[in-house]
């Protein structure tokens, strides 16, 4: 197993960390969108996080990792189990990261006929594919605005039921696949379809680092992680452990950090302003600021936690304004700062 860079030697880059610490901590947000750069961390950040996340616990031999608690998203197989008072045993495994190659065919995104299987017992078996083992964890997709259309269609549909429905070859199955997608691109290599990028919850702009100092820090890390992985690991050891800490915390917190009555007007004043389009932009605004408060150990969401998830959660919901050419995070600056003051 390769040794993955640690989270905390990442160099700056802190909307996005925070990004995805949120929807760790809280995956309703929503998953997460890393537009910028080439070569400025977006797949490492990812993976660092995958690595470092506590195991879940999930049912032995269920090919989807169900969670042995919760009944309403458990597989067919899991839920006959239940039915059955079969004892269910568990164990802990790591949360499972996936990635969804480019070139990758529908049949090895949704799952299909296992013909192995067809061919020597002359049985109809499904064969999982990339949704099935990503469920509970992450489906991580590089190079997103380049993803061909048909797939982005099927993400779509998964991504707001929750589950993978496969009709075809005679199968019929339908599993659980909830996970926080994760999509990483350059804009200068094409626009994401606007019905996707509805669907990530929150949207971060990454840039390569103008200073000096910072252009160094990264490079000294790069090398001397790859001189020495195992080392280099040690040294952040001891800062990845409290990132973790915080997630579970933060995990088990999240249920009890209330949300006033304030915060809720803030929150639609401001997406108010913004002219966004629908009421998504809101809930993903309170679900980042709780998880954000959840992370902090604060017990009720604040002003600072709406201004700080405002701009991921709201950049990316804009209208165009033909009279208006500032860029979209200028504008969600731009209006908390008016609702809020500097």
């Amino acid at each position: 197993m390769s040794v993955q860079f640690p989270f905390s030697a990442i160099v700056g880059q802190d909307e996005m960390k925070l990004a995805i610490l949120i929807a760790a901590v809280d995956p309703s947000v929503g998953g997460v969108l890393v537009f910028g750069d080439r070569g400025t961390g977006k797949s490492t950040a990812v993976r660092a996080l995958a690595a470092m996340l506590p195991k879940m616990r999930a049912v032995i031999g269920c090919r989807y990792h169900c969670d042995p608690e919760a009944s309403g998203s458990a597989c067919e197989d899991c839920k006959a189990l239940k039915l059955a008072g079969t004892a269910v045993k568990s164990h802990l495994i790591p949360v499972p990261v996936v990635d969804l190659p480019l070139g990758a065919t529908e049949d090895r995104v949704v799952g299909a006929l296992d013909l192995e299987r067809a061919l020597s017992q002359g049985v109809k078996a499904y064969e999982p594919g990339l949704l099935a083992r990503a469920n509970r964890g992450f489906l991580y997709i590089d190079e997103v605005n380049l993803l061909e259309d048909h797939l982005v269609d099927l993400l779509i549909d998964v991504a707001a039921s929750g589950e993978n429905v496969v009709e075809r070859e005679g199968l019929s199955v339908r599993h659980p696949a909830r996970f926080v997608l994760v999509g990483s691109g350059n804009p200068e290599e094409g626009e994401l379809r606007p019905q996707l990028l509805d669907r990530f919850g929150l949207s971060v702009e990454v840039k390569t680092p103008t200073d000096l100092p910072s252009r160094i820090e990264v490079v000294r890390r790069r090398d001397q992680f790859e001189r020495d992985p195992a080392g280099f690991t040690e040294k952040w050891k001891k800062e990845d452990e409290r990132v973790r800490r915080s997630i579970v915390k933060g995990k088990s917190h999240i249920s009890e950090v209330a949300v006033p009555d304030a915060a809720l007007e803030r929150a639609a004043q401001l997406c108010m302003a913004l002219g966004t389009d629908g009421l998504r932009g809101e809930l993903t605004l309170i679900r980042a600021a709780r998880a954000l408060a959840a992370l902090q150990g604060a017990a009720a969401v604040t002003d600072e936690h709406l201004k700080r998830v405002a701009p991921p959660a709201l950049r990316h919901r804009l209208r165009r304004n033909p009279l208006d050419d500032a860029g979209s995070t200028v504008r969600v600056d731009r209006a908390v700062a008016e609702l809020f003051g500097a």
